[in-house]
């Protein structure tokens, strides 16, 4: 099926963005996104070395940029001048790269967006050149303002960073897609693999996820579920559901000539 996904202007086959934290080693790290067949992963600059630590372990040895696109992002930044100053080191770092994540952080515990520093940083980016997806809430409102200021991707959260919750305001998510423009794509809270159908089904263009696979207790088997999920719940939104009726039975089969009628 040709059904590609395109942000900025780039076309990928997988609808599977996976970040690279929290997994034992690079080794383990490797296995689960080959397991993802995702073609974006993300890293977070400010926890993760490629290249600004010389001498040290680097993600793009065992990642590297000819075979996989790298997203770096602002994970660990609260405020829009934190935020543009990451960023601008990851595009020295990757050789003029321009297509990052944007993520502006408001609280240290639940890890929610801060909107007003978000808007702030992605208008500066914008007009630096760069092209921004970027984490937000679930906020139509603010989720349009983002994409008038230029991002080239919105990546509402289903629920908190990390939480495993799922998609907690569906109707939400389907207000930002109806409207947008550009690709949405969950980011945060998926926790298991109907989460990521449910978001595909709900016609979201992709999902990032990092901790629902390198949480879990096997990553590269979860990796595969994962991939599989987001695989068939795009291909349910594509051939769209059957209509939901309430207290009325329609049998599957001919009602026609059934035996003693």
């Amino acid at each position: 099926m040709n059904d590609p996904l395109v942000i900025a202007g780039k076309a990928y086959h997988s609808r599977l963005l996976v970040g690279t934290g929290k997994y034992k080693d690079f080794a383990e790290t490797r296995e689960a996104i080959d397991a993802s067949g995702a073609e974006i992963v993300t890293v977070a600059i400010r926890r993760t070395n490629i290249g600004q630590n010389p001498g040290e372990p680097n993600l793009l040895d065992v990642l590297p940029p000819e075979k996989f696109t790298i997203l770096p992002n602002t994970a660990g930044c609260y405020t829009a001048d934190d935020a543009v100053r990451t960023l601008r080191l990851a595009r020295e770092l990757l050789d003029g790269h321009a297509l990052v994540k944007l993520e502006v952080l408001g609280d240290p515990k639940n890890l929610f967006p801060n909107m007003p520093e978000t808007l702030k940083a992605a208008e500066t980016l914008v007009k630096d050149g760069f092209d921004v997806m970027v984490y937000c809430a679930d906020d139509p409102i603010q989720a349009k303002m983002l994409e008038d200021i230029g991002c080239c991707a919105i990546m509402p959260l289903a629920s908190l960073i990390g939480s495993g919750m799922g998609i907690l305001n569906p109707w939400n998510l389907r207000l930002i897609i109806d409207n947008a423009k550009v690709p949405v794509v969950v980011d945060a809270g998926v926790g298991t693999a109907s989460d990521a159908a449910i978001a595909m089904e709900l016609g979201c263009a992709a999902v990032l996820m990092n901790t629902a696979i390198a949480g879990a207790a096997r990553p590269v088997l979860m990796a595969s579920a994962m991939k599989k999920a987001v695989e068939a719940g795009r291909e349910a939104f594509l051939a769209g559901r059957m209509p939901r009726k309430f207290y009325s039975a329609d049998p599957s089969s001919p009602t026609q000539g059934l035996i003693g009628s």
